[in-house]
């Protein structure tokens, strides 16, 4: 069951940043829910140098059609230079879930 759903992840220095970045994205239906993971650890290589940060991830739910209006959307409010946004299909789902999502982010593209 292929589905327009489309899983975003975006990492965060915090909870509370990622908790106000999903509010704003759920509020302009660009995402049905956003999930906020505390407690991760990133390690990369940042200008030349390899650097440990604890951060939160943000697990967001929207559709393929909405993807690129959530990532411009992300770049502006997010904190960081050059922040992390990255979709995936949803492959296979429990179906009312996904119909769920489609509605609430249909709801404010203007089709509905």
């Amino acid at each position: 069951m292929d589905s327009p759903a489309r899983t975003v992840l975006v990492t965060v220095p915090d909870t509370a940043t990622g908790e106000s970045l999903g509010r704003a994205l759920v509020e302009d239906r660009l995402a049905a829910c956003a999930s906020v993971v505390p407690g991760i650890v990133s390690v990369y290589r940042w200008e030349g140098v390899i650097q440990r940060d604890s951060e939160a991830l943000v697990i967001l739910k929207t559709t393929a059609a909405r993807v690129e209006a959530l990532r411009e959307r992300i770049v502006a409010l997010h904190p960081y230079e050059v922040p992390e946004v990255l979709a995936f299909p949803v492959v296979e789902g429990h179906g009312p879930y996904l119909r769920w999502v489609e509605e609430e982010v249909e709801a404010g593209d203007g089709s509905a």
